[in-house]
C-alpha cells in the first residue's frame, strides 16, 4: 500500500549539522534520539549517527527507549537520561546501558557491571542531586568502579540573558573539582550555540539543533539545516462552488469556484489542528493556503489554476519555503511539539 504521508530525513544534512556543532562545542557529541529522535525515526538517525566520527553515544528518556536502541547494536554507548525503576536496573546494566544515578540508594542498587553518569540539579529543579549531596554520591560510584560520567542540564542557555547558565555552570564546576577525572556534560543546543567551548567538558547534547533548528536569536552563529521534509499525496479534488463551505463548522467558505485537493495527512499524523485558517503548504512549487478546518486524517487546500492529479505531492514542510517553524507558529506552539507530535503512520525514509 501506499504511503499517504512521507518524512523524508536527510542523512547530509544531520551529518553536517553534527560535524558544525561538534567543532563550536570543542567536544564529541552524546546525541538524544529520545521521542524517536525527536520524531525523525529512531533506527534511521541511529545508523547515520553510529557512521559519524563526531558521535561519541546517543542519549534516550526512557528504559523502553534504551532497549530499543540497544537491540540496533550500532556500537554506541547509550546514555537513560532519567530514572529507573529499581526492577529495570538490571536489565539495563545487562544491556550496558549507561545509568543516571542521583541519589546514594540509586548508587547502591547497582551492580558490579554497571556504568553511571551522575546526575547534578544545579537549577533546573526537575532531575538530579543538588551540588552538596551530588559529591558524596559520584565519591560512592568512583570508589565502586562505576562512575563513568556527570552531567547536568542548562534551564536558560537559550534566552538572551545567559546569567543564569553561567551559575548553572559553576555550581557544576564544583562539583567536579570534588571528584575523580570522569565524562562531564552541560551543554544542550543552546548551551553550544551561546557559550561554544567550555573548558573541563567532554561532551555536548544537542537536541533539536541537531535536527536543524534553533533559537532565532541564536541562529546566526551556526548554519543549521532542517533534516525533515514531510509530504503527503492528494487523495481527491473537487470544486467548491461560491457560498459553499468546506470543512467542519463552515469556517471557510468559497467566493470563487475553487479548485479544492484533499491531502491525506491531518491532526492524528501531528500536523496541527490549531493551524486552521493560517496554514499553507507547497503544491506544485506554489504555496497555496488550507481551507477550513484540519481534520483527523486530512486537510483541504486551494490549487485553482495548478495541474495537479490524484496522488501528487503536497510538502506540508521541509528546509526552505515552508518550515516546521513556520507551522509551529501557526499551530500556537514550538518546533519540539510538531517534530514530535508526528505520527506512525506518517513514513520516515532516508534521504542522502
Amino acid at each position: 500500500m501506499l504511503a499517504r504521508a512521507v518524512a523524508s530525513i536527510s542523512a547530509s544534512a544531520l551529518s553536517g549539522n553534527l560535524s558544525a556543532l561538534s567543532a563550536r562545542a570543542g567536544v564529541p557529541l552524546l546525541l538524544p534520539v529520545k521521542a524517536d529522535a525527536y520524531g525523525h525515526g529512531l533506527e534511521l538517525v541511529a545508523r547515520v549517527a553510529a557512521q559519524h566520527p563526531s558521535v561519541w553515544g546517543m542519549a534516550v528518556a526512557t528504559p523502553r527507549e534504551a532497549a530499543q536502541l540497544a537491540a540496533l547494536n550500532t556500537g554506541k554507548p547509550i546514555l537513560l537520561l532519567t530514572p529507573p525503576t529499581p526492577d529495570e536496573v538490571g536489565p539495563l546494566a545487562d544491556l550496558g546501558v549507561r545509568l543516571p544515578v542521583a541519589s546514594l540508594a540509586e548508587a547502591d542498587a547497582l551492580p558490579a557491571h554497571a556504568r553511571a553518569h551522575l546526575k547534578v540539579d544545579t537549577g533546573m529543579n526537575r532531575l538530579g542531586a543538588r551540588p552538596e549531596q551530588a559529591v558524596a554520591i559520584g565519591q560512592c560510584l568512583a570508589e565502586r568502579g562505576l562512575l563513568e560520567g556527570a552531567y547536568t542540564h542548562f534551564a536558560s542557555a537559550d534566552e538572551p540573558d545567559l546569567s543564569f547558565a553561567h551559575t548553572q555552570l559553576e555550581r557544576f564546576r564544583g562539583v567536579l573539582a570534588q571528584l575523580p577525572p570522569l565524562l562531564a556534560h552541560a551543554s544542550n543546543g543552546g548551551g553550544i550555540l551561546s557559550l561554544g567551548q567550555i573548558p573541563g567538558m567532554g561532551l555536548a547534547r544537542p537536541g533539536l539543533v541537531s535536527y536543524g533548528f534553533a533559537p532565532p536569536h541564536l541562529r546566526p552563529v551556526l548554519p543549521l539545516t532542517p533534516v525533515m521534509t514531510l509530504r503527503a499525496r492528494i487523495t481527491h479534488i473537487h470544486t467548491a462552488h461560491p457560498g459553499e463551505s468546506v470543512s467542519y463548522g463552515g469556517l471557510w467558505q468559497a467566493q470563487r469556484e475553487t479548485v479544492v485537493a484533499t491531502v491525506g495527512i491531518g491532526y492524528a499524523d501531528g500536523y496541527p489542528r490549531n493551524a486552521t485558517l493560517r496554514a499553507s503548504v507547497l503544491v506544485a512549487g506554489q504555496r497555496r493556503p488550507t481551507l477550513g478546518r484540519i481534520c483527523m486524517d486530512q486537510l483541504m487546500v486551494d490549487v485553482t489554476g495548478l495541474q495537479v492529479g490524484l496522488g501528487d505531492w503536497v510538502e506540508l514542510w521541509g528546509p526552505d519555503a515552508l518550515t516546521v517553524s513556520d507551522v509551529a507558529e501557526w499551530g500556537g506552539t514550538i518546533e519540539y511539539e510538531v517534530l514530535t507530535g508526528l505520527g506512525a503512520r506518517v513514513e520516515r525514509v532516508r534521504a542522502e
